[in-house]
């Protein structure tokens, strides 16, 4: 068994969507979380630049002892994940748009992804999308300044309901009865959402399956902790502490401190 941290990281505080179901699955594990909020959004960047910072965040995080690294961006694990797997001698666990069950599940056969130009112009999404939607239209939605405005802490602002609104409305225009969220900062968008998405459309995210599937290598690796306590959870990032702290300040967070690296 083995007493060392997860580490996760992201382009920022999205990925404390992530950070939260695995804590909810794996309570005695510990985390280190890595909010490279100084350069988001990585969507916005070339696949070099995006596997630079990747780099970067990984020693990171090795530095600090982790056993296993979650990639908590959408965009960074379809550009740069690769490289890590090749390069670096510990598990790593990806995020993809979890298009495969809304694709079974649709009834419309419309499915929408909303998603930065990073992920929805990989490779690795039109690879996915292509092995699981025969028979099923996706539409791609380009979610421009979202990530930014999630950064800033204006989740409720009316300039991004009305942003957000723009790029919805399309899609149910379309007939869109499910809609999945292919950036970890996005969960962060649900409440608004939900205020303008009709009850039958389904809102699906990556958050529960990253969590299994981090269970499931920590098992097969025999890396799980054999602590019955709660896991300690320290944060860090090159950006904004408030905000990071707002987006945690009812979550069992034990060390958010900043940073100025990168």
């Amino acid at each position: 068994m083995d007493e060392r941290r997860i580490g996760i990281f992201d382009s920022g505080i999205g990925g404390t969507s992530i950070w939260g179901e695995i804590q909810e699955l794996l309570p005695s594990e510990s985390c280190v979380y890595l909010a490279d909020s100084k350069n988001a959004p990585y969507g916005e960047k070339s696949e070099e630049r995006i596997i630079e910072l990747s780099i970067k965040n990984t020693e990171y995080l090795l530095n600090k002892g982790c056993k296993l690294i979650v990639v908590a961006c959408n965009t960074a694990t379809t550009n740069a994940i690769d490289y890590l797997r090749e390069n670096y001698n510990v598990p790593f666990i990806g995020i993809e748009p979890a298009i495969k069950p809304a694709a079974i599940n649709t009834r419309s056969k419309i499915v929408g992804v909303l998603a930065t130009k990073g992920t929805l112009s990989s490779s690795l999404f039109h690879s996915t999308s292509k092995n699981h939607t025969a028979g099923i239209t996706v539409l791609e939605q380009r979610g421009t300044g979202l990530v930014e405005m999630i950064e800033n802490g204006n989740v409720e602002s009316k300039v991004l309901y009305r942003l957000l609104e723009g790029y919805i409305t399309p899609m149910l225009d379309k007939g869109m009865d499910y809609l999945v969220l292919g950036c970890t900062h996005y969960p962060y968008l649900i409440p608004v959402l939900k205020k303008m998405l009709p009850e039958h459309v389904t809102i699906i995210d990556s958050g529960q399956a990253v969590a299994r599937q981090t269970k499931t290598v920590l098992e097969a690796s025999d890396l799980l902790t054999n602590s019955t306590n709660s896991g300690a959870h320290h944060f860090y990032t090159n950006g904004d502490v408030n905000v990071l702290a707002s987006i945690l300040h009812k979550a069992k967070a034990d060390h958010i401190v900043s940073f100025k690296d990168f």
